[in-house]
């Protein structure tokens, strides 16, 4: 059955859209319900292998509300969270108001377009967003030209296990316990069958992190969480991208784009 969020092509963006625009507001309350709180954990993980140092810059891809923002900002870094959606940076910057850490931004763009110049960013994280792209890895290129030469690059979203009985249970979960959720407390269960149709197209860890080497990326990673269901794929930046790009580089092209600064309190893809 095709889920009314999900639709392949350039029209994906649009949908995606739609779909986080409609459950912005329950999106915290229904992340921790559905992952019994344990999403947390996970990001805190996402923000431990990022090692941040005195002075580091770090850029949150598909923010969302903002826990990975927040979290790497908390830890000392010069932080800037990105996301498409602008209700989900409305939650985010109502946050930002009342943390009133200085040391963090949010603004509105595109994953796949980043209004950045290359070698910006010492760290670079994207949660439960790579899934949302019209490309992936058209995704993980940007992520690589924004990072600096030692960067870390890190990716965390939902996985497909390798035992088969484990993925055939998760899968039922994400196919039946997630939408009655969604239909419960957001009065929408395709917004949350949305996850299952999602990951049906999307290759998960196993393929992220071969992407990432064929980036050259150095000290390429896959931590598996729950058996598989969940992952973090992790790569540290050797190259300088302007020469990488010189050298290589078929379908990675350098584009410059601006974005759109929200501030804390005001109306501006996100995570699911």
């Amino acid at each position: 059955m095709s889920n009314a969020y999900y639709t392949p092509g350039e029209q994906r963006a649009a949908k995606v859209n739609d779909l986080f625009a409609r459950i912005a507001r329950r999106y915290d309350f229904l992340n921790d319900l559905q992952s019994f709180g344990l999403h947390r954990l996970w990001k805190r993980r996402v923000v431990q292998l990022a090692q941040i140092q005195t002075g580091d810059r770090a850029l949150d891809l598909c923010c969302g509300t903002g826990d990975i923002s927040f979290a790497l900002a908390q830890r000392g870094a010069e932080t800037t969270g990105l996301d498409f959606s602008a209700q989900m940076l409305e939650v985010a910057a109502q946050r930002h108001l009342k943390s009133q850490i200085s040391n963090l931004k949010f603004i509105q763009g595109d994953a796949q377009q980043l209004p950045f110049p290359d070698n910006s960013f010492d760290i670079v994280t994207i949660g439960y967003g790579l899934r949302n792209l019209t490309s992936w890895e058209r995704g993980l290129d940007e992520m690589l030209r924004v990072a600096k030469p030692g960067a870390r690059l890190i990716v965390l979203d939902f996985g497909k296990p390798a035992n088969a009985l484990w993925r055939s249970l998760y899968f039922a979960h994400l196919k039946m316990s997630v939408p009655l959720m969604g239909w419960l407390f957001c009065g929408d269960a395709s917004a949350y069958a949305y996850i299952l149709e999602s990951l049906k197209h999307y290759p998960a860890q196993l393929a992220v992190a071969e992407k990432m080497r064929q980036l050259k990326l150095a000290n390429v990673r896959v931590i598996n969480l729950l058996g598989g269901a969940m992952a973090i794929n992790y790569g540290e930046n050797q190259n300088n991208f302007a020469a990488f790009v010189g050298n290589k580089s078929p379908g990675i092209s350098v584009k410059k784009h601006s974005g759109q600064p929200v501030a804390s309190g005001a109306t501006s893809k996100s995570r699911n």
